[in-house]
């Protein structure tokens, strides 16, 4: 700080006083909320049957960690949004190098791309069911079915918008195509990569609530889908902040990813 400048130092301090506004303007916003379901919960103005209280789901919550119950659900959720994200990262980025590769593929193969991307992926997975049975694969099928076309089209695009002047200068040193790949082509599309990544966390974790809403009997989609049908809404709520919960854990782990990438590279 001192070897700033007035200036210099006068921006920084600007710069912290925002971010702290911004926090603290995030959990008043938050704690508002809560706040106010509560009150209007207890005072009837909301019927507390429908709605539940935020009371009520921690009281829930802590019923279901004595017993453990909570965290079989928690955890195959997880492991089937983990698992599906890591193969739609792993063949998205396969497909799209070979697309990358041959011009005469990816001509071939992009309309059909497209309509699989543009098809809504809930009316796969009846579907899936049918050909793979309930099991924990049809869900995490399910999950890669509803990120993995975007995200290879998505990769594609990436890599035919590399800055050509490289790729030609790789050429002209008379390298290979697979050098113009490792040297260029992958380096330069790291950040949307990572971009990429943080649409997928979310998209698999989508995909994979609705293959348990169908095809499980544990997991938080589970949970959803019976406790709607027997009107446990205090289960119901609860699982449904613990979705928001395991979505913003994941993608603050890809956001640290993508800071060490930007470090490294």
């Amino acid at each position: 700080m001192n070897n700033l400048s007035k200036e210099q130092q006068k921006y920084l301090l600007c710069q912290r006083k925002h971010k702290r506004i911004v926090r603290i303007s995030r959990i008043l916003i938050l704690l508002s909320f809560l706040f106010l379901w509560e009150f209007t919960a207890n005072v009837g103005i909301i019927d507390s049957f429908i709605f539940s209280s935020p009371s009520k789901i921690a009281l829930c919550f802590w019923s279901m960690v004595l017993d453990k119950s909570i965290f079989l659900h928690i955890g195959i959720t997880l492991y089937e949004t983990i698992i599906s994200f890591f193969l739609v990262i792993a063949i998205s980025v396969l497909v799209a190098v070979a697309l990358w590769f041959s011009v005469r593929l990816s001509e071939i193969l992009d309309p059909y791309l497209v309509v699989l991307n543009s098809l809504p992926k809930s009316a796969l997975a009846p579907l899936l069911i049918v050909w793979l049975g309930a099991t924990k694969t049809t869900i995490i099928v399910a999950g890669m079915s509803v990120a993995v076309f975007g995200s290879i089209l998505s990769l594609y695009t990436s890599f035919t918008t590399v800055d050509p002047g490289k790729v030609k200068l790789i050429y002209t040193l008379q390298g290979k195509k697979y050098q113009a790949l490792t040297k260029v082509v992958l380096p330069s599309s790291v950040p949307a990569i990572i971009s990429n990544m943080k649409v997928n966390i979310g998209l698999c974790l989508v995909g994979v609530i609705i293959g348990e809403f169908l095809a499980a009997r544990n997991g938080l989609g589970y949970l959803i889908i019976y406790s709607s049908q027997v009107f446990k809404m205090d289960w119901l709520l609860m699982s449904i902040v613990l979705l928001c919960i395991m979505a913003t854990a994941l993608y603050s782990l890809i956001n640290l990813l993508e800071k060490w990438c930007l470090h490294r590279f």
